[in-house]
């Protein structure tokens, strides 16, 4: 089945074949979420088309997709997604309106982003695009543009992703949509940090929020809070990341924004020797769920405190909840994780084992254009061939001494009301 799924790659929706060849059984639930996914996306391409190649194409083709998704397992919310797909697309056709079929579109779209199924979600936008064509309004094409460029950004695809923010921001600058101008110049700035230009992107993030605050757009003023301080913290200045940070926290309206920027809250305070804070922090990202990177992210950042307090036993177990993940991580999610079991190796000495995890994350970052990962990974591995050479195991950096702003103080007592809470 894998042979004949690859001959097929230049068929529309062929990632969710992949999908199915990579299945366990072709009954699995995963095999037949991913047959139902193609065939509905296939009944929402003849929307295209409002004149099809035979009168009664669109009545069979939305028979079988409805019949099909009958069988698809009940609890899934994917299932969910694709029944209301196959009724949008048919509300769509009977009123040769394509716009009702957007909103189902996009929040699918959206659930395989979350789940990390980062081709697929990019193949259901274009989509969207491809049907809508000329009938999609200025915000839809906006929205559109804005999601292709974060999930080309995921994908460490830099300049697809500039391609899409760019377009974006043409056309909301057209239409008069500063919030959406702002956010298409967050993701490239974005983009330019991930490619490992940290002075630029610094500058780029300064100017945003000079802008958002002028604007008095909040949440572009928290996003460039955020994105600053994960910049400065790899330019190695801690304290100010964590206020920034901080600032973000604050000025979040939405859960899932928030629980990112306490996740990398939690990576700041481990990096300024805060390790049981940080535990907190990282410990209520996984609790509360949410995005699934931003909890593989933070399962990470769990199993590196606890090499960073010597816990072996807790080492290993966090490592293999993380390990179990591996198949659905991007790439920079992955070298990252590679980077860290490394570390955690060198520090209980295994040197030979933390080399070779070493190396896997810096092919991966090498691979993907993830160059400031791929230099640190490189730091790193030198100031190991020096403990090798000692036989002394890696030691974590010096701890920053503790923080005490008045906004450090206030992060500090809401991770403790958060464990309080849990108890």
């Amino acid at each position: 089945m894998s042979d004949a799924v690859r001959r097929q790659s230049g068929l529309p929706h062929a990632v969710f074949l992949r999908r199915l060849a990579s299945a366990p059984s072709a009954i699995a639930a995963d095999a037949r979420l991913s047959q139902g996914a193609f065939l509905v996306l296939r009944l929402v391409d003849l929307l295209a088309d409002p004149r099809p190649l035979y009168a009664d194409a669109f009545h069979y083709q939305h028979a079988a997709s409805e019949r099909f998704c009958r069988d698809l397992p009940a609890d899934s919310v994917e299932t969910a997604h694709l029944v209301g797909l196959v009724r949008s697309a048919a509300d769509a056709y009977q009123t040769n309106d394509v716009r009702l079929v957007l909103p189902a579109l996009l929040a699918y779209a959206h659930h395989l982003e979350d789940a990390l199924r980062l081709d697929e979600a990019l193949d259901v936008l274009c989509t969207l695009l491809s049907v809508g064509g000329g009938r999609l309004g200025p915000s839809d094409r906006v929205a559109a543009q804005l999601r292709i460029g974060r999930v080309n950004r995921k994908l460490n695809r830099f300049d697809d992703a500039d391609a899409a923010y760019n377009v974006a921001a043409e056309l909301a600058d057209i239409t008069g949509d500063v919030y959406s101008a702002l956010l298409s110049r967050v993701g490239r700035a974005i983009a330019t940090q991930a490619k490992g230009n940290l002075a630029e992107s610094e500058r780029l993030f300064g100017g945003l929020l000079l802008d958002a605050q002028a604007a008095g757009e909040r949440d572009i003023e928290a996003r460039a809070h955020h994105a600053l301080g994960t910049t400065l913290l790899l330019r190695g200045q801690v304290d100010e990341a964590i206020v920034h940070v901080c600032r973000a926290f604050e000025r979040y309206e939405d859960e899932a924004s928030s629980l990112r920027a306490l996740n990398d809250m939690g990576v700041m305070l481990l990096a300024s020797g805060r390790v049981h804070e940080a535990e907190r922090a990282l410990g209520e990202v996984v609790r509360l769920g949410g995005a699934r990177d931003n909890v593989t992210n933070a399962m990470i950042e769990l199993m590196h405190c606890a090499s960073y307090r010597g816990d072996r036993v807790g080492f290993e177990r966090r490592r293999a909840e993380c390990e179990s993940r591996r198949g659905e991580m991007p790439p920079n999610i992955l070298a990252d994780f590679y980077l860290k079991a490394g570390i955690g190796n060198a520090r209980f000495g295994n040197f030979r084992r933390a080399e070779v995890l070493m190396r896997e994350a810096s092919r991966i970052a090498a691979g993907h254009g993830l160059h400031e990962l791929e230099f640190r990974v490189e730091r790193i591995m030198a100031g190991l061939r020096s403990c090798e050479a000692e036989r002394t195991p890696l030691q974590h950096a010096a701890a920053q001494p503790a923080i005490s702003t008045e906004a450090l103080q206030e992060v500090s007592a809401s991770l403790a009301r958060l464990e309080n809470r849990e108890r």
